[in-house]
């Protein structure tokens, strides 16, 4: 059996494993029980009424995956109410927010109002909404009634918020799967054919430089294919499956279905899909690096002493493009790398422990913002000296080598990481640019003169 048989083969015992435990119920949500004497029923539960309200994508990084709310409208007190789980504070100011989700300390809360005013805020968003009608019965409804109520209590309000598994979605998936007595995660037990990350590109493709950092950012976890059950921490998946359930609420001929009296309450057309970032990577190094390219001369031998022995025709123009290149691709790998790595030691966020990517952006790349600096102001090289010629070099040589791993670890699957789509367009397009700042980039250390 070959090495990458084996590598495969210990890859979907992984996976195998991980379904045994979905498919056993050990990782469902587990919800506190309820207690029946604290909160009291409506009067009449026929005229208590529940309402799925759906939500498509926006176009802030927050609602990119949608919005799934739950309605409550109760004749017996005329009460009519939205309950929404998708509310953050950010009175601390967007830093501190900022940081905090970083961290992994992500607060979200439960709140309540009234449907027009939600109604209004999603139309001033742009973002269609569907309303559909949940058949269920007195004891179902009286079981979901007190689960909210539980809910709007203050010590109950906040959650620790998770992108995947608790979201304003997860929140009315779980409350209905209790109130209907598991029926959901009963009929949706299988594994669809779709991973976390593929979600995370479809749905960031109207912001394509956030969805390419998500790429980066997070690590190997999001890459398993993700199970019918978890799969409805979409709104729009929620609602589809829902769709195809039926009521245990019998009409008057046939079973009714769990969702009627569909509404679509506003239209808009999504978001529009922006070029890819992969797109704008792989063009973004490779043509002004093809023109540095094309600029390359040779620096007679009698200069050797003091100049690189290949540099740049037109020099000015040729280093300040080699400059604002270096500035850019420094910063983004040092950034990249900076957060992958601070993420490891001071953040909750598993998904971006451990990413390998790490070996593709490196934190100390910041430092390439200073030589590339000095290319852009004095249109020149940067002069080493004995002592730093051997650090840069050796550098740009452990650069390469982390480059040429990367291609073979994504193109031989030796990673369990998706990294296939960085290997073809930003590899490429780094290695040319090291071996270009390699040749023309630094100049050599004066030699000592030993007349002197």
């Amino acid at each position: 059996m070959g090495f990458l048989t084996l590598i495969r083969l210990r890859r979907r015992l992984t996976w195998t494993a991980f379904l045994l435990l979905v498919f056993s119920g050990e990782i469902l949500a587990q919800l506190p029980p309820l207690d029946q004497t604290e909160t009291a029923t409506p009067a009449d539960l026929n005229r208590l009424h529940f309402y799925l309200i759906t939500v498509d994508v926006g176009n802030n990084v927050w609602d990119n995956f949608g919005h799934t709310a739950l309605r409550l409208y109760d004749e017996n007190t005329n009460t009519d109410l939205v309950f929404n789980w998708g509310v953050f504070d950010i009175s601390d100011g967007l830093a501190d927010f900022s940081y905090n989700f970083f961290k992994g300390v992500m607060n979200y809360s439960l709140a309540t109002s009234l449907p027009s005013r939600e109604f209004d805020a999603y139309r001033a968003q742009g973002r269609s909404v569907w309303q559909d009608r949940l058949n269920l019965t007195n004891p179902q409804k009286e079981t979901l009634y007190r689960r909210l109520m539980w809910n709007l209590q203050a010590g109950n309000l906040t959650y620790e918020y998770h992108y995947f598994f608790d979201n304003c979605t997860t929140r009315v998936r779980d409350y209905l799967d209790e109130a209907l007595g598991g029926a959901i995660s009963a009929q949706y037990s299988g594994v669809t054919e779709k991973t976390f990350r593929n979600h995370v590109r479809e749905h960031y493709a109207s912001l394509s430089l956030v969805g390419f950092s998500l790429d980066v950012l997070l690590n190997s976890n999001i890459d398993r294919q993700v199970s019918e059950w978890e799969d409805m921490f979409l709104p729009l998946s929620l609602r589809q499956r829902l769709l195809a359930m039926s009521s245990d609420v019998s009409g008057a001929e046939e079973v009714l279905p769990l969702l009627s009296g569909h509404q679509q309450i506003m239209e808009f057309p999504p978001p529009n899909v922006q070029q890819s970032a992969y797109q704008i990577a792989s063009v973004g190094l490779l043509v002004p690096l093809l023109v540095l390219l094309l600029m390359l001369k040779r620096v007679p031998m009698s200069y050797f002493a003091t100049h690189a022995r290949i540099s740049l025709r037109a020099a000015v123009l040729s280093f300040r493009l080699l400059g604002l290149l270096g500035m850019v691709t420094s910063l983004f790998s040092g950034v990249f790398g900076f957060l992958m790595l601070s993420s490891w030691f001071v953040s909750d966020h598993i998904d971006t422990h451990h990413n390998f990517n790490l070996l593709l952006f490196w934190p100390t790349d910041l430092l390439g913002v200073i030589i590339a600096l000095r290319w852009l102001v004095f249109c020149r090289p940067w002069p080493m000296s004995r002592d730093s010629a051997p650090f840069i070099h050796n550098y740009l040589l452990a650069r390469i080598g982390a480059l040429l791993a990367y291609s073979a670890a994504a193109f031989f699957e030796l990673t369990d990481q998706v990294v296939v789509d960085f290997a073809v367009n930003v590899v490429p397009g780094l290695l040319l640019f090291t071996l270009l700042i390699w040749l023309v980039g630094f100049e050599p250390a004066r030699s000592k003169n030993i007349f002197s």
